[in-house]
């Protein structure tokens, strides 16, 4: 009859997985802790030229990873990296095939009926990249093709700032920022939008980069955070301790050079370290 009952609640969406078997009970199951990783979104989540997951959001996911070793008290748990999409990425979440998504996920309202948020973990912004010089307003995209990532907040923001502003300009959307570049510099498209960090890290590291610019100006503010189960408290309160100790402490100025490099955090990440290092 308990069964039945529960089928029936898990049918109607009023019993989620991760409600019927919490993560941490999971884990201390020796079950593997899964991480989600986006194949391409460089320096944040993307995979290594040895085809290792890498990227800062991904370190502070392997944090995570350490301090459950030692809450569930399984010293050799099993770590397994999922790869996810812009497109699925919710959907692995909500389904039970990864634990957390570890990539730039912009934190939203509407997102929070799909899943949970951790603290954050990053601040960035939606710039445009041109080629030859940089554009110095949205109002210089009027009748141009603009490329941005399908399937993403950007994509959302892109379309309705444009509709506000009545700017006319035909908006295409790629499967992956590296094929949006590509097709800017082929002259398939007259800019392309997207985060400002991730742009940044290819114009520099991309054979289509050379003869590309960055707009100086932020026209977005995006914040990040790993995605978790929704109702799985104890879990969440677990990551988000981790992350406060690690903003805590030089720890994570350690963990951002590994990615970021000689580039120091700027004044809205600094704030973000500040902020969200809660004490114990």
């Amino acid at each position: 009859m308990v069964g039945a009952l529960l089928a029936l609640l898990t049918a109607m969406g009023l019993l989620s997985g991760p409600t019927q078997a919490q993560t941490l009970d999971r884990l201390s199951r020796g079950e593997p802790f899964r991480i989600g990783y986006r194949y391409f979104a460089p320096p944040y989540s993307y995979a290594s030229a040895n085809g290792q997951p890498a990227g800062y959001i991904v370190d502070l996911c392997r944090e995570v990873a350490e301090g459950l070793k030692r809450q569930v008290k399984v010293p050799n748990l099993s770590v397994e990296y999922v790869k996810v999409s812009a497109e699925d990425r919710f959907d692995a979440v909500k389904d039970g095939r990864i634990d957390i998504l570890c990539e730039p996920t912009s934190m939203t309202m509407s997102r929070r009926a799909l899943v949970d948020f951790s603290l954050p973990t990053f601040i960035d912004g939606a710039g445009v990249v041109t080629r030859g010089s940089p554009v110095k307003g949205l109002e210089d995209l009027k009748g141009k093709k603009v490329g941005v990532l399908k399937g993403t907040t950007t994509e959302e923001t892109l379309r309705s700032t444009l509709g506000q502003m009545r700017i006319a300009a035909n908006i295409v959307t790629v499967t992956d920022h590296p094929d949006g570049l590509r097709q800017l510099s082929e002259g398939q498209l007259d800019a392309y939008f997207g985060d400002r960090g991730i742009l940044n890290y290819l114009i520099g590291n991309s054979p289509y980069g050379r003869g590309l610019s960055l707009s100086d100006q932020y026209f977005t503010f995006e914040t990040y955070a790993l995605a978790l189960p929704r109702g799985d408290q104890a879990f969440r309160l677990m990551v988000d301790t981790t992350l406060a100790d690690l903003y805590r402490t030089d720890r994570i100025r350690d963990i951002y050079a590994k990615s970021f490099g000689k580039f120091p955090p700027d004044q809205f990440l600094n704030a973000l370290f500040i902020i969200n290092g809660v004490p114990k």
